[in-house]
Formats: structure tokens, sequence, C-alpha cells
């Protein structure tokens, strides 16, 4: 799964870089959002299978607050460590930090906030973490934990990284993978302006 969503990645790169005037491939990538919808209506079908999936999710309340809690935590202390480590602004690089996943909106938000710079900076952070989450889940999964494969997602454990989860977690996983993106999702709005006016 991972060599084809490399593979994947890579070919899709040449196509845009080559084709940039394709109406084809324009069209396919401004209905990302209709796939979407068509992989929510197949994961909540695939969860629907489960017999007792709601009984069992409840065993799982404490995971449920927690994972994204300790995942928007532990990445604003990295973006602490990187302030260190890159030289920037406290406030700047916990406020990249806090883009935790969500590409197409933390860029621009601090493009608006901060400038086109750090909004680059922000959109590759945000994009390089979903990257490498592609590559991290099987290996987190298999040699940790299901739900500790939930933490280099992020914000986009509820929609592009989703397929990993469905692969290499449980449908209980699934689950909690589709809440802590939204619940992580939700927050990122705040956590940026929150950053720069706090660090």
């Amino acid at each position: 799964m991972v060599i084809l969503a490399l593979i994947a990645l890579a070919l899709g790169t040449l196509l845009g870089y080559f084709l940039p005037d394709n109406s084809t491939l324009i069209s396919l990538t401004g209905a990302t959002d209709t796939y979407l919808i068509i992989l929510m209506i197949l994961v909540g079908v695939s969860i629907g299978f489960n017999d007792g999936i709601l009984e069992k999710l409840k065993k799982h309340t404490l995971h449920i607050i927690v994972i994204p809690t300790c995942i928007i935590i532990a990445t604003i202390l990295g973006g602490v460590v990187c302030s260190f480590i890159s030289g920037y602004p406290m406030n700047i690089s916990t406020a990249i930090a806090a883009g935790l996943g969500w590409y197409s909106l933390s860029g621009v938000t601090m493009t608006d906030f901060v400038g086109a710079q750090i909004g680059t900076i922000t959109f590759m952070s945000s994009l390089m973490r979903e990257i490498f989450s592609f590559l991290t889940i099987p290996f987190i999964s298999y040699y940790m934990n299901y739900s500790t494969a939930i933490a280099p997602a992020a914000a986009t454990s509820e929609d592009t990284t989703l397929g990993m989860m469905i692969k290499y977690t449980d449908a209980e996983h699934v689950v909690i993978s589709l809440l802590n993106g939204a619940i992580i999702s939700a927050a990122v709005p705040f956590l940026i302006p929150f950053c720069l006016a706090v660090f």
C-alpha cells in the first residue's frame, strides 16, 4: 500500500507537471469532494458490517478524547523544538506546526496572518506530514499499536490517510480515526491564531 501510494503520488506529480493544461486532469482534481464523499460512504458501509461496533466504541470513549488532545499537544511541542532548530520565532514555528496536516487551510491562514513565505512553509509542512503519514502508518500499526498509528495523520485521519487506517487497523480504530480527524480539523482554525498570539 505504501509503495502504491508513493507511485500514485509520483505519477500524479509527473502528470501535473507535463500536462498542466489538460482539462480532464483539472476536472478530476476539482472533484476531490465527490471522491471523499464516496470514500466516507464506503467506510460507513464497512463499519455497518461490523456487529456491535457501537458497543465496542463505548469502551474507547477516553481514546476519542485523549488521542486528538495528545496529538495537538505533541505537535505544538514539536513546533517549540523546531523554533530552536530553525531560528524562527516561537509563535511562528508553533503556528506552522498547528496546521496539523490540513495544508489547504493552514497555508492560506498563515499567508493571511504572516505573509506568503511563511504561508508556503506552512503548506509544505502540512503536506509533508501527510506524505510522512502514508509512509509510517503501516509500520506504527504493526510495531506499536493502532491508536498510535492515528497520530502521524492528525487532521488527515478523516480523509486522505483514512484508506491507510482502513488497511492497517481495525473497524473500531477507523471510527476513532474519523472522529480524531474531525476534532483536530475543527481545532486548527483556532490553534493557529492562538499560537501566533500566545507564544
